[in-house]
């Protein structure tokens, strides 16, 4: 059954899928920050979703669907429309070419990412092993 992205059963599911990656595990070894993945509106998808994962040496510590963006602080944020997520998530485009031609937008320490490309990587392979619905 596909999951519906986004949401709390989506970002849970992401998160089992990192933590059983050896290939996560070895590209993030040296990760350290918290992200805050922000999908905006489209298609079926009428209003902004905030999905959080505390990334931390290769592990995600907790992942979780946010219904008050102002709870938590996370050195990361990466936003963007839900068919950007769906065309980087599809591996229809690289994620760092997302982040460099705007189609995502990174908040946060852009060196300590670009040091992690093969992370960044890992983890949209990841998401490709979630069967998804996307709602576009």
């Amino acid at each position: 059954m596909d999951l519906p992205f986004p949401s709390d059963t989506w970002i849970k599911a992401l998160m089992e899928e990192l933590n059983k990656s050896n290939s996560y595990l070895e590209a993030a070894k040296n990760w350290e920050g918290d992200f805050y993945f922000i999908i905006e509106p489209g298609g079926k998808l009428e209003k902004t979703a905030v999905l959080y994962m505390d990334l931390w040496h290769g592990k995600c510590r907790s992942a979780y669907e946010v219904t008050d963006p102002d709870i938590n602080k996370p050195a990361f944020r990466l936003s963007g429309p839900v068919a950007n997520w769906k065309r980087v998530m599809t591996k229809q485009m690289d994620p760092m070419q997302a982040m460099m031609t705007g189609k995502l937008r990174l908040q946060g320490n852009m060196a300590m990412v670009m040091k992690n490309v093969r992370a960044a990587k890992e983890l949209v392979e990841s998401c490709t092993r979630v069967p998804t619905d996307f709602p576009i």
